[in-house]
């Protein structure tokens, strides 16, 4: 089973999730594709965090992230 715990950093998920970077991007969080800013930013950044910084839904986050075949724990 594929969890995804919403207070986990973006990096420690892309890390884990190497497939969710791709979603991610494609939903607006454009700086997760340059290495330098996940492997810095990314540390510390949430995906909720993340959604609210670059005015993205994170509900349209979480749903795709489910379509997937993650669950997400909040």
């Amino acid at each position: 089973m594929k969890e995804i715990n919403l207070s986990s950093s973006v990096y420690e998920l892309v890390t884990a999730y190497p497939e969710i970077q791709t979603v991610l991007f494609d939903l607006g969080l454009k700086d997760i594709q340059n290495p330098a800013m996940l492997t810095t930013v990314g540390r510390y950044m949430t995906i909720p965090k993340g959604a609210k910084m670059k005015k993205v839904d994170l509900h349209v986050i979480i749903d795709q992230l489910e379509q997937l075949g993650f669950t997400i724990k909040e």
